[in-house]
């Protein structure tokens, strides 16, 4: 997949206000939803990528789990052992139990499974955790592993089903939303299948990208990109 400039820009776009929400700034306490347009653009990125490779007979999910473990792997263990050599040091011995089980978790990307069954992301004792930001890395994770199963199981199916299969996903998340925040709302804030809305709402954006009438539209914008064959 061709390197998008304009995505790179969006992200940055993204993460200021997210930053300037945790500094503390009022005039940005809705910051978080750049985390929201995150998971789209993540949405978005890899099924892009595993449409042009399936339509090329070359997608392999093997390939695809190593190469996710490639890039994410090398940079959570620079962020993870600085916090590791630090934490016994600055920790009481209940602080540094719960530091513990995050890494654990951080590695097996359940971060946000531990975060939601042990506390609130917005109460006092999140100071105490250095790993807290990696909830957002194990939920994509999850999704990665998940998603490309069921691309491929469709696909195989009946291709002509798939862009009903994402509508019926993000139907299902945005009724659970419903539901479910009212009552509990760092259900959803942690879980995989409240905010699979949001990534499978960028991969039925990858995917209309590749029908005809879905490129004229958006390339004034975007720039010149690279055309990659439809499924």
């Amino acid at each position: 997949m061709q390197y998008r400039s304009e995505i790179d820009g969006l992200r940055a776009i993204a993460v200021v206000p997210v930053l300037l929400f945790h500094a503390g700034y009022s005039l940005f306490s809705g910051g978080f939803v750049g985390v929201d347009i995150f998971f789209v653009i993540s949405g978005y990125l890899i099924s892009s990528l595993i449409y042009q490779e399936a339509a090329a007979g070359k997608f392999s999910i093997l390939n695809f789990y190593e190469r996710r473990i490639r890039r994410i792997i090398p940079a959570l263990i620079a962020v993870m052992i600085p916090c590791m050599i630090i934490a016994p040091f600055v920790m009481l011995p209940d602080d540094f139990e719960n530091f513990a089980q995050s890494v654990i978790a951080t590695l097996l990307f359940g971060n946000n499974l531990l975060l939601a069954v042990t506390a609130g992301y917005w109460d006092l004792a999140a100071e105490f955790k250095p790993l807290l930001h990696t909830w957002s890395l194990g939920l994509e994770e999850q999704f990665y592993i998940l998603y490309p199963l069921g691309l491929i199981l469709v696909l195989k199916i009946n291709r002509a089903l798939f862009p009903l299969f994402l509508l019926a996903g993000i139907g299902f998340s945005i009724a659970a939303n419903l539901f479910v925040v009212p009552q509990k709302p760092e259900a959803y804030f942690y879980f995989l299948h409240y905010r699979a809305w949001e990534l499978l709402l960028g991969a039925l954006c990858g995917y209309a990208e590749r029908w005809p009438q879905g490129r004229k539209g958006n390339e004034a914008l975007a720039g010149q990109i690279s055309v990659t064959p439809r499924i």
